[in-house]
């Protein structure tokens, strides 16, 4: 079965989640959750569901970039997409007038991902399997060749890329029944926004605690007395064997990220994520260059987009 694709819909999809603060923090103080939800439809009855994640207001406007990709996605059959994975993302992010708003950056950006999304659903329910499944069951070269090289080769190309997933599927993957066991590693974010009160901190990394979590990220950079004194409750909430991470959701500059971090490395926090602006590369250098000494990590976030 072909699984041509006969239609494409995008909803947009939002929940109130600043009355309370969920998601709050130093840059996206009143965030409402929200996404622009795709549907893919083919003849077969078999559906594809895709979303790109939002703050609330703009999701109408990533909702009609996903409008504007529709039609290079339309009567195309699910084969003719997996068979060569690689051109149909080249072909949603190529469009000689679409790129002209991107290219591969901000809203083109978004609308490219929930429609990616949804293909890949598209693709496991076709094969009758959760699409981590889907991932695992590839062999290295179909992984590989999913990948639009362009752009990065002068850090990987795609044979350096072959030999790096064919090692670690050798040598390094976890057995699949462990896994399905014991779990993926991840940490919660949950316990510590930035608009919490401290009665929430502690009542959420209690219940956290209780439900196994390990690893905790806290919002910083508002207000560095607010973030010492944070930051010290949670540590003393979760203890010293557990795992503290922060995030500034792109605040300050390079000296200021410098300065702020190294009043909370008391805290021992694993890495400081996304200090500065996503695209000052050598500024994440630095920053990482001068927190090295003090054990502290640097993370980019969601708004890096390969």
């Amino acid at each position: 079965m072909l699984h041509k694709i006969t239609n494409l819909t995008v909803r947009d999809v939002r929940f109130p989640t600043s009355l309370e603060q969920h998601g709050s923090d130093a840059m996206h103080t009143d965030p409402d959750y929200s996404a622009a939800y795709v549907v893919i439809d083919t003849d077969c009855g078999l559906k594809g569901f895709g979303l790109t994640f939002t703050l609330g207001k703009g999701t109408e406007i990533v909702v009609c970039a996903v409008e504007a990709l529709a039609g290079l996605v339309v009567g195309k059959s699910l084969q003719e997409i997996v068979s060569d994975f690689r051109g149909f993302y080249r072909l949603l992010t190529s469009d000689s007038q679409m790129r002209w708003l991107g290219p591969e950056k901000g809203v083109t950006h978004l609308a490219t991902a929930a429609v990616l999304n949804a293909v890949w659903d598209l693709w496991a329910r076709a094969e009758g399997k959760p699409l981590w499944k889907l991932l695992v069951d590839m062999d290295p070269k179909q992984i590989v060749s999913c990948i639009d090289f362009r752009y990065i080769t002068d850090v990987l190309t795609e044979d350096e890329a072959l030999v790096f997933i064919t090692c670690v599927d050798c040598f390094f993957r976890p057995p699949e029944d462990q896994m399905l066991r014991e779990g993926y590693p991840a940490y919660t974010t949950s316990c510590a926004w930035l608009g919490y009160s401290d009665q929430q901190l502690k009542q959420l990394c209690t219940d956290a605690l209780k439900s196994g979590w390990t690893k905790f990220k806290v919002k910083v950079g508002a207000d560095l007395e607010d973030d010492i004194r944070r930051c010290r409750l949670i540590r003393q909430m979760i203890g010293a064997n557990n795992t503290l991470m922060i995030d500034a959701n792109q605040r300050w500059d390079v000296a200021e990220a410098i300065s702020w971090v190294s009043r909370l490395a008391e805290f021992k926090p694993l890495w400081i994520e996304e200090p500065t602006s996503p695209d000052d590369i050598l500024g994440h250098a630095a920053i990482s260059k001068a927190l090295a000494p003090l054990g502290i990590g640097v993370a980019t976030g969601e708004q890096v987009r390969a």
